[in-house]
C-alpha cells in the first residue's frame, strides 16, 4: 500500500503529546516543566520549544474523530496481540472493518522483516504520511521576499546614499536576547510596519502582500527556508524565541509570597494621610551601579540608599551562583536599606512598597530588623509606585542613564536628597518635601498625640 519510510530511530511522540506539550507552554511553565507533565525528557522539550521558536507548530484543538487516534492504536495492538481478528477489533472499538485493515496494512512496523504492528510506530507512520508541507510564501516570491528583507534587514544610509556600517558587530550566535553589546545597524522595520506598508507602495498588486505573523514564522520558526535566522537580531528585541504571553506575566519570583502582594497593604497607604508608608525602588547605573531611592507617600521626602561596591569587583571575572559584588545583591541591600530606615522614627517606618526585584528577596529579614512591612507591586505595573517613579525622573537630572552612580558618595547623595526635597511642590500647596516632613515629626513629638506603628 505505502513504500518503506526510513526510520530515524525511535518514533518522537504523538501530536496528542505534543499538543498537551503546547497546551503547558501557552499556560506559563516552564519548558521543562512543560516536558515533565507530557512525559518527555527536558532536553526533548526544549529541543522543540526552541525549533519551534516558541511557536506551536501544530494547531492546539482537538482532531476530529474522523482519524484513529493514538488511544484507538493502542487499543488495536493489544487486540492484535491477543490475535483478535479485523472484524472482531473493528467491533470493539466501535470503526469499520476497511479502516482497520487498512491501519494494520499500512502502519505496520516491518524492521524485523514481519510486520508487526505497534501503536508508537503505527502513529508516527500517520503523521508522517499526514503531513502536507506548504511552500512558505516568502520562499516561493523572490520580489516579496526582497521587500521583506530589505525593510527589516536593509543598510543604513545617509541623505547622499552612502552605507553607514555602524558598529563592529559578534557573528550571531544563536543565542536569544543581545546584552550589553552592539548590535547591527539595519532598516529595522517592524514585521507589522512591513506588513501594512505593502498595501501603500503595491495597491494593485495582490501578490505583495503578506501578514506580520507570516514574516515572525518566517525568522522563528527553524527550516521555513525563507529568511535567515540571524536576522532576528533586526527586530527590536533582537529575540531569537517568541516568549508565551503566559509565561512573560508569570516569570518566578519566589521571594513575592501571597502575604505580601499590594492588595494585602493596609488601606492607609492607599490615601497618603498617615505619614509612614514608602515607595522604593533602583536606579541602574552603567557597571552595575546603583542607588536605592526612598520616598514618603504622604509628604514626597526623599531618601537617597548609597550602595558601594564591595571588595573584590573588577578583580576576577564574575563567579555564577556567587555573592552579588556590584553593591545592590540581596544582603547588601538589605544592610543599606536597614541602615537609612532605622535613622527614621518607629512611627515614620510602617510600610514600603517595592518594585518586584530580587535585589529585596531578603524582605523577612529588612521587616524584621526595621519593622517595616515590605509590599510588592504587581508585574510590570509601575502606577503602583507613582510617587517613586516620579521622583526617579526627577532625580535622573543629577544621575543620567548611561553613566557610572559608583563614583558618588553617601555625602554627595545626601546632598542631592536635599536638593530635591527642597524643592516647592504643587501638590503639597507650593510647600516643600522637607518642611511637610518636619511638621511629621513635630507632631509625633508632641505629648499626647496618638500614633499608629
Amino acid at each position: 500500500m505505502r513504500p518503506p519510510m526510513r526510520s530515524p530511530g525511535r518514533p518522537e511522540p504523538s501530536r496528542a503529546v505534543q499538543r498537551h506539550f503546547w497546551r503547558r507552554i501557552a499556560s506559563g511553565v516552564t519548558t521543562a516543566e512543560a516536558a515533565l507533565a507530557v512525559g518527555v525528557s527536558w532536553p526533548v522539550g526544549t529541543r522543540w520549544f526552541r525549533h519551534a521558536g516558541g511557536m506551536p507548530p501544530i494547531s492546539l484543538d482537538e482532531p476530529t474523530g474522523r482519524y484513529l487516534s493514538f488511544a484507538e492504536r493502542e487499543e488495536i495492538a493489544l487486540l492484535r496481540a491477543q490475535e483478535f481478528g479485523v472484524r472482531e477489533i473493528a467491533r470493539r472499538i466501535g470503526r469499520d472493518a476497511g479502516t482497520i485493515s487498512r491501519e494494520l496494512r499500512r502502519n505496520a512496523a516491518t524492521r524485523g522483516g514481519k510486520p508487526v504492528y505497534r501503536a508508537l510506530v503505527a502513529q508516527w507512520k500517520a503523521q508522517q504520511a499526514a503531513k502536507r508541507p506548504k511552500t512558505a510564501k516568502l520562499a516561493g516570491d523572490d520580489r516579496l521576499r526582497e521587500y521583506v528583507q530589505e525593510r527589516l534587514a536593509g543598510s543604513v544610509r545617509r541623505p547622499d546614499g552612502m552605507i553607514v556600517t555602524g558598529p563592529r558587530t559578534p557573528g550571531w550566535k544563536g543565542l536569544n536576547k543581545p546584552h550589553r553589546q552592539d548590535r547591527r545597524w539595519a532598516t529595522a522595520w517592524s514585521p507589522e510596519q512591513i506588513s501594512h506598508r505593502l498595501p501603500v507602495d503595491f495597491p494593485d498588486d495582490e501578490s505583495m502582500r503578506i501578514s506580520h505573523e507570516a514574516i515572525y514564522q518566517a525568522l522563528f520558526i527553524e527550516g521555513r527556508g525563507a529568511l535567515k535566522r540571524e536576522l532576528v537580531m533586526c527586530l527590536r528585541t533582537g529575540r531569537a524565541l517568541r516568549v508565551p504571553r503566559a509565561r512573560s506575566q508569570n516569570k518566578p519570583q519566589g521571594h513575592v509570597t501571597a502575604d505580601v502582594i499590594l492588595s494585602e497593604r493596609p488601606a492607609e497607604a492607599g490615601d497618603r494621610a498617615v505619614p509612614g508608608h514608602w515607595e522604593g525602588d533602583l536606579i541602574i547605573g552603567t557597571g552595575r551601579s546603583a542607588i536605592g531611592t526612598l520616598v514618603e507617600r504622604s509628604s514626597r521626602s526623599t531618601l537617597l540608599v548609597h550602595l558601594p561596591r564591595l571588595e573584590g569587583w573588577g578583580e576576577s571575572p564574575p563567579v555564577k551562583n556567587g555573592p552579588s559584588l556590584g553593591g545592590y545583591g540581596a544582603i547588601a541591600m538589605n544592610a543599606a536599606l536597614t541602615t537609612s530606615m532605622t535613622q527614621l522614627p518607629e512611627q515614620l517606618r510602617k510600610t514600603l512598597t517595592w518594585d518586584r526585584g530580587k535585589e529585596l528577596s531578603g524582605h523577612a529579614q529588612f521587616a524584621l530588623d526595621t519593622g517595616t512591612k515590605v509590599f510588592f507591586a504587581d508585574p510590570h505595573s509601575p502606577w503602583q509606585r507613582p510617587t517613586n517613579e516620579n521622583t526617579n525622573g526627577l532625580l535622573r537630572q543629577y544621575f543620567p542613564k548611561g553613566t557610572d552612580l559608583s563614583r558618588w558618595s553617601s555625602a554627595d547623595l545626601e546632598a542631592v536628597a536635599m536638593a530635591i526635597n527642597n524643592r516647592p511642590r504643587k501638590v503639597l500647596g507650593w510647600r516643600t518635601p522637607a518642611e511637610v516632613f518636619e511638621e511629621q515629626l513635630r507632631s509625633l513629638q508632641q505629648p499626647g498625640v496618638a500614633t499608629t506603628g
